[in-house]
């Protein structure tokens, strides 16, 4: 890989790559633990082998120029370190310059500027979380070249900072923490709210991560998302009224039935259930994978589909109809969606042995339900952002 990004980067600066360095930040899946970041309870995701590649040069002034294999319309993208302004004709440059522009909000500026040659082998439009990754290739990046040690945990929030701020998106912690913490052959149990995390070793003997896309566009993944964050709040001010809680998933399930009635709606009632449930789904997958137990693990997977899709209601007919498709092959040991739902993809655990005709399979039945064409992609975990 190093090669590739050396003949890339020499064929569009047109210099010599003496003194160029490399880094890669991978992308992520999460196997469990949805829609409980912001509920207070645990994610449960992997870094994989997949994700963003940077070849990188300090120059003597202050200018700033990316170009990325895999935009080459956009050409060279130049910029100034003393004008970070958010720009939208920027698109994906916009990621990098955001963390750049945090690190100077902090107080970590850096006196040159730099060329940079990207690639990303993160299959387009598979909820893999490519943003992140650029955010965290560029943080290590820019990290290093001035010998800031900004210790991981802060620049990870750093990361999450600039898609909130500087970006405007309002996700959580889960991409940037798996992202800046992955280990290869693991998985990450992470309390979104403390931040405390273990490591559950991932060992996939004779098994494949396949992620399945549903090509269903998102589109109410962004309304729906905040309408179920704020019936979750609502829930929460509910059961205050009986219990001393600060979040939802500081409920075990037993204590949840004791006091659920404290919800006045039933449709709140069923959004509350889910974020205890599925927090309590985590913690045991966590526990059967550590055990070897990886059939547990499979069933956890299913039942977190079934109540994303009965309990909070935020599957729709194109992800059910590929996890459905999935639980007919024996082969499939778990199938679920993962992230926000309303269309992107589902996360699936399948035995190596006759991958090709399962894939297949399930490829016809889902098209046979929805018209449309899916695509699958085979990952396996990776590590952490680094340099290479």
């Amino acid at each position: 890989m190093k090669q590739h990004l050396e003949k890339g980067f020499q064929k569009i600066y047109k210099q010599d790559t003496k003194g160029v360095r490399f880094f890669f930040a991978p992308g992520r899946v999460n196997l469990i633990g949805e829609h409980i970041d912001y509920n207070g309870g645990y994610v449960f995701p992997c870094a994989l082998d997949v994700g963003t590649y940077v070849a990188i040069l300090p120059r003597a002034d202050q200018e700033i120029r990316f170009y990325s294999e895999n935009f080459p319309s956009m050409g060279i993208v130049k910029g100034q370190l003393d004008d970070l302004t958010y720009r939208k004709a920027d698109d994906w440059v916009s990621y990098a310059k955001g963390v750049l522009s945090m690190f100077n909000e902090q107080g970590y500026t850096g006196a040159n500027g730099f060329d940079a040659y990207v690639f990303g082998n993160i299959p387009n439009g598979a909820g893999l979380s490519s943003s992140a990754s650029i955010e965290l290739a560029f943080a290590v990046a820019w990290d290093a070249l001035n010998a800031f040690q900004m210790d991981r945990v802060s620049m990870v929030k750093l990361c999450q900072k600039a898609e909130n701020e500087y970006i405007g998106v309002n996700c959580g912690i889960m991409d940037q923490f798996a992202i800046g913490f992955g280990k290869v052959d693991h998985a990450l149990l992470l309390d979104c709210d403390t931040l405390d995390y273990e490591y559950a070793k991932l060992k996939l003997d004779g098994m494949k991560i396949v992620i399945a896309n549903t090509n269903k566009r998102r589109g109410l993944a962004d309304s729906k998302y905040n309408e179920r964050r704020q019936e979750c709040e609502t829930a929460l001010e509910e059961l205050k009224t009986e219990t001393e809680i600060q979040y939802l998933c500081d409920l075990d399930e037993a204590s949840f039935q004791k006091h659920e009635e404290a919800i006045q709606d039933p449709v709140r009632k069923k959004r509350a259930r889910h974020a205890v449930t599925e927090n309590e789904r985590t913690q045991k997958a966590f526990h059967a994978l550590n055990a070897g137990d990886i059939t547990e693990f499979g069933e956890l997977m299913n039942a977190s589909h079934v109540s994303l899709r009965d309990d909070y209601e935020v599957t729709g007919k194109e992800l059910d109809a590929m996890v459905e498709a999935a639980w007919q092959e024996d082969s499939v040991i778990g199938a679920r969606m993962t992230g926000a739902g309303f269309g992107g993809c589902t996360v699936n655990l399948v035995k190596e042995d006759g991958l090709e005709d399962t894939v297949h399979r399930i490829s016809e039945r889902y098209h046979q339900a929805t018209g449309i064409e899916p695509k699958f992609y085979t990952v396996t975990t990776g590590d952490g952002a680094k340099e290479l």
